[in-house]
């Protein structure tokens, strides 16, 4: 990422698709850092973990949220690594606070899917966001997450729940609907890719993605950071956003900029 010209096709190739793929964003020590990282979430789960796939699977779908305070190698990797740079370059923006981190692991043979959504609707902030998904395992094409190109620019589409298909945050009826997309994917520009240690998946906030299960006998240990662009402002919601900030709301009041302990500033060091 040191070569201007491939940083701005890859800013053009953002603004253009809501998605782009970035080689070796992390290094090898890095992805060991990551790595370890994971697993320190995993033998310690946090008050937000959660196994988001069924009792019946041969494998397991495991994820874990908002741990970087306890966590020093995921704190290192989000605040400083290359990718408050890269993210600040992709979004275009003279500031870039962080906003939370998101262990994803599925176990070899785990069928779980994760369904088609976007991320916005989820959280708690407005304005522009982005996150980089970056696994520490090879990631085979059939096995990663998949992206529709130009989906970020919108709408909003309804959030559920992904093993019950709830409305828990914005109330049935009051953003459009997921469209069936599986039913029709020959319809769609979808991104899928085959992934090295330390590769990362860049998205829009917006972009909507999901994946399959991971029909591998190998892991898929996944550290996704989540970044702001210096616009985004606090936008609480009556109701529990995913993942939670308890009593954030009374600290800051709506549309503040993010200026928060919880949010630090990474970009520019």
């Amino acid at each position: 990422m040191t070569d201007q010209a491939e940083i701005g096709d890859l800013a053009a190739a953002f603004r253009r698709d809501g998605v782009v793929r970035v080689r070796a964003a992390l290094d090898g020590a890095e992805v060991a850092e990551a790595a370890s990282g994971i697993e320190e979430v995993l033998a310690n789960p946090g008050p937000l973990a959660q196994v988001a796939s069924s009792a019946d699977d041969p494998g397991s779908f495991i994820e874990d949220f908002c741990r970087w305070q306890q966590v020093g190698q995921i704190e290192k990797l989000a605040r400083h690594s290359r990718l408050p740079a890269i993210a600040a370059a992709l979004m275009a923006t003279p500031q870039v606070r962080f906003y939370h981190d998101h262990v994803l692991v599925k176990e070899g043979r785990t069928r779980q899917h994760t369904p088609w959504h976007q991320d916005q609707p989820y959280y708690n902030v407005s304005g522009c966001g982005i996150s980089a998904w970056i696994p520490v395992d090879p990631v085979p094409e059939a096995g990663c997450l998949e992206l529709i190109a130009g989906s970020h620019d919108g709408p909003w589409l309804l959030p559920r729940t992904f093993l019950t298909s709830q409305a828990k945050w914005f109330p049935e009826g009051s953003l459009a609907e997921l469209p069936d997309i599986e039913a029709d994917r020959q319809s769609y520009d979808i991104r899928q890719f085959e992934l090295a240690p330390g590769d990362a998946i860049f998205f829009d906030f917006l972009t909507v993605h999901g994946a399959p299960g991971f029909p591998f006998d190998s892991r898929r240990r996944v550290l996704s950071l989540r970044y702001l662009s210096a616009g985004a402002r606090h936008a609480p919601r009556g109701w529990t956003t995913s993942p939670v900030f308890e009593g954030l709301d009374r600290e800051l009041p709506a549309g503040a900029e993010l200026d928060h302990p919880l949010f630090p500033v990474v970009w520019p060091g």
